[in-house]
Formats: structure tokens, sequence, C-alpha cells
């Protein structure tokens, strides 16, 4: 045994934790929590090297002018985490495993020493930021529909009945692929309005269209396989597979949507394709009826994918709404995924995805692991919303309200916006395209309007590989009221004149 006189101790009187009294000023906290974080900071910086004993807690108290119980409670508490370890002979600061470099030390010798930060998964690296993270009130920002105009009070009457049906058993886990009365109520909805052959079985719900999108990967490829994606597109799609390990392949899009060649199909055969066919974000397109079955044909031939995100397809304007590709052929190779987020509002967080029937049998057990199941008053009361009507009725007013917006934009565009430009889209969803001349830049616009609360998405941000086609301003009108439309164009046009590169410049 070490004699008691040959262990370190603190001098109590000369100890740095006795110049200064704790804090009695409201809002500093409790004594014990003032104690316990400078013993603990003293202990990690080096100030208590390991083995000190420290002061008894008596000797403690007096010197700080505070409870011996709150002195007592500190070191137990110190000794639950293991900062300090009680004994016969006192309470002696533990030998930490990596101890902080002292406080004495020099701060440039620390951070030479300190250990380089660990390296993160390369497929990060691949990730690019989005060029704008304007906030969601911003005037004319894509994606953001009319939420003044939700129906908050019928949705809080199917909140209201969805927790007195679901009761407390709805608190715990519920089905990991999701609430069967919504999976039904989705399949139903979506075998009327947009043609998808589906059971309740093939229905998984998601925490969003992000999230069915990554599950599309996580089930379907291997790292390194090839994914398809359209350029410019969606950059969540290019996200989900830069995660999953795979090699993207941009593929054009034109007035027809997605453009395939036989050559594409041999010189890079896909495992996955990601396509937008009813309304192609950001450009607007349509995918044709023939580029769809030829797609359906060669996904068929190579053993390949197709996640088909049905994006915008509830607010189309003109004609009757786009079939979607899932249901045109008996058996397609199709995944079906869909949101909630334009429909009813973004932090909802609920999406959908629909598996071709011979893939759901194999996935589920692998999904019962992956998923755990959760907002279940949510998925419940989402169900009620969708079998009362209430959704059906929300959504035939917000195509009213988007088409009446998207007119008044572009008479906006037309009147006030002074430097070249083409507009596509426009016949479904919530955004217009203005395409520019390529001496006009677009992402120097998108910055100088977001000074102003303004927020246009630059198209150029959406392309993998830009061609000078790909330079314009993605224009959302769904969350902006029409009547400030003329003056927020008009500024937008003096911006647009301002960023222009002259010749020389």
């Amino acid at each position: 045994m070490v004699p008691r006189s040959a262990l370190p101790t603190l001098p109590v009187p000369q100890s740095a934790l006795l110049e200064a009294p704790l804090s009695r000023e409201p809002g500093a906290g409790p004594m014990q929590r003032q104690l316990h974080d400078r013993l603990k900071n003293a202990i990690l910086d080096g100030s208590l090297a390991p083995g000190s004993r420290l002061p008894g807690s008596r000797a403690l108290a007096e010197a700080l002018d505070i409870s011996r119980n709150t002195v007592t409670a500190t070191y137990e508490h110190l000794a639950a985490e293991g900062y300090v370890r009680p004994d016969r002979q006192g309470t002696r600061v533990t030998e930490l495993s990596s101890p902080a470099p002292s406080k004495r030390e020099r701060t440039s010798e620390r951070m030479a020493r300190s250990p380089a930060v660990p390296a993160t998964a390369l497929r990060l690296a691949k990730i690019s930021p989005s060029p704008s993270r304007a906030d969601m009130g911003a005037a004319l920002r894509p994606g953001v529909p009319a939420l003044s105009h939700f129906p908050l009070a019928a949705w809080r009457r199917s909140l209201d009945r969805a927790i007195r049906s679901g009761g407390s058993p709805a608190l715990g886990y519920g089905d990991p692929l999701g609430e069967p009365a919504l999976r039904a109520a989705i399949a139903r909805h979506l075998s009327v309005a947009r043609g998808v052959r589906c059971e309740p079985g093939q229905v998984v719900i998601a925490e969003g269209a992000q999230e069915a999108i990554s599950l599309c990967v996580r089930l379907l490829s291997n790292p390194g396989e090839t994914g398809w994606v359209e350029d410019p597109g969606y950059r969540g799609a290019k996200a989900a597979m830069h995660a999953g390990d795979m090699r993207i392949v941009p593929m054009r899009v034109d007035a027809e949507g997605l453009c395939v060649s036989e050559r594409d199909w041999q010189k890079n055969p896909p495992r996955l394709v990601y396509t937008t066919p009813s309304h192609q974000y950001p450009a607007g397109s349509v995918l044709s009826i023939a580029r769809r079955l030829e797609l359906i044909a060669q996904a068929r031939r190579h053993g390949a994918w197709i996640v088909e995100d049905d994006y915008d397809s509830e607010f189309r304007h003109t004609g009757e709404p786009i079939v979607a590709m899932q249901g045109l052929v008996d058996d397609a190779p199709v995944l079906y995924v869909g949101s909630f987020s334009k429909t009813m509002f973004p932090s909802l967080r609920l999406g959908f995805l629909v598996l071709p029937a011979r893939l759901a049998p194999t996935v589920r057990t692998p999904l019962e692991e992956m998923l755990r199941g959760g907002h279940r008053y949510e998925q419940l009361a989402m169900a009620d919303f969708i079998e009362s009507s209430q959704f059906s009725r929300h959504l035939g007013r917000m195509r009213r309200l988007y088409r009446d917006r998207q007119h008044a934009l572009r008479l906006a565009l037309d009147r006030h916006f002074k430097v070249p430009h083409t507009i596509d889209g426009g016949y479904c969803g919530m955004h217009l395209t203005v395409r520019l001349p390529e001496r006009f830049d677009d992402r120097k616009i998108a910055a100088d309007a977001l000074r102003h609360r303004i927020a246009p998405t630059p198209l150029s941000g959406f392309a993998m590989q830009p061609m000078p086609s790909d330079n314009g301003l993605v224009l959302g009108y769904g969350n902006t009221p029409a009547e400030l439309f003329e003056p927020l164009v008009r500024r937008l046009s003096q911006l647009a004149r301002a960023a222009e590169k002259r010749d020389g410049a």
C-alpha cells in the first residue's frame, strides 16, 4: 500500500479551485453543477493531475461557502462518470487513457500534437451544396406550397380522430412498412388519380420522397453500379446515389423528357434509372409515351429498375392528368415514388414507395429490419384525410390557385422582365423555368435576389454537366401571392441586367 503521505494532494488554501467563489448570480445554475463543471474541466485540461487527491468534502465546502452535501454529491457524480475514484485515503483523480494536454501548454504546441480529425467517407465529397438555402418564406422559392391556404381546421379534426382511434397503442412502434390504413388509402387514391396498379402490400411509407429514393438505392444497387439521372435534374436523387456509392451518369433532357439512345444502353447500362416523367424537374417537360414505353422495354431487356418520381403530378393545369409510367404495362420494372410535401405541407415528412408486385415479397424482410415505423398518429390522420375526401377537395382548390398564379406570373414576366428569355413548363406543378442567354449569370442573379428576400434557384445548379442552355432561373409561384409578381419580376429584371457579362469584361 502506498503511504498516505506519499500521495499527491491538492493544497486547499492555494488551490486554483478556490481562487474564485462559485457564482450566486441568477441564471448561473445550481452550485452542484458549477462545482462539477469546474472540477471536470480541471481534470480534462490537466490542472488536476492523475493521482491527485481532492480536498476533503468538509474543507472544500468551507472554502467555497457551500453545503457539504453539495460537495459530496458532486464527488459521487464525478466518481460515477469515472473522473475520480474514492478509496480509504480520499478521492483521487483517475488516470485517463488519453489525457488532455495541460492548459499551461502553449496553444500552438497543443494544436500541433492534436490528432487529425478522423476521415469521413469518400462519397461525401461527391455531394455538393445546393446553390440556394433560402428560408421557406422568401418569395418565388421553388417547391414551397401555398401554406397559408392549407385547411388546418380539417387537418386538426383528422388528427383528433386519429388520436382517439389509435389511443395509447399508437405511441409504440407500428408496422415498419407503415400504417395499414394509410397504405390502403394511398393504394386506392393512386389507382383512381394516377393509374397506378398496386395493392396495399406493395406500398411502403417513407419519410418523404427523398427517403423513398434512398430506399430504392439501398435495396436495388451495389457499390460501383451505374445510375442514370436527368440532367439538369433533382439534386436529391444524385445525393442518394452518391451515398450508395453508385457511378452516376447524367442524361440530358429535352422537350420530350429524358433522352436515351441505344448507344447509352450499350455503353453505360444502368442498374437504376431515375426520372420525373409527368413533370420533369426543373425543366417542366413531359416524357412522351413513345419514350416511356421504350424506357420500360429497355429496362426489362437490361435488367434495370426505373425509379419514377411522380413530382408535382397532382397539379396538372392543362388537359387530363398524365397517367403514371408504373401503370402503363403489366409487371413494369418501375418503383413509384410520391410525397405529401407539396400536396399537404413539407414538415409532415410523409412519402411513399410503391414496389413492383414481384419485388415486394423479396424485400419485405430487409425493409422490416431497416425501418422502424413512426409518425403513427400523422399516418392515421393522413389516412382519414384521404378517406374523408378532404384530400381531394384540398387538391382541387390548390390546382385552381396554382393555375391562376402561374398565369399571373407569365403575364408579369411578359410585361416586366426586360431581358431576352424563354419560359419552360407551366402545364403542371408550382414553378416556371426561365432560360436566359449565357451572358446573364444565373448564380449571381440568384445570390443578389436573396438580399431582397427573393429566392429563385439558378438553373445551372441542377446540372452535373452544365451546357450553355442550362442558364436561367427556376421561379416558384406556390408560396407567393399573385399581386406581388409584378414588383418582384421588375426587381429580378433589374438584377439580371446588372449581372449581364459585358464584352471584354
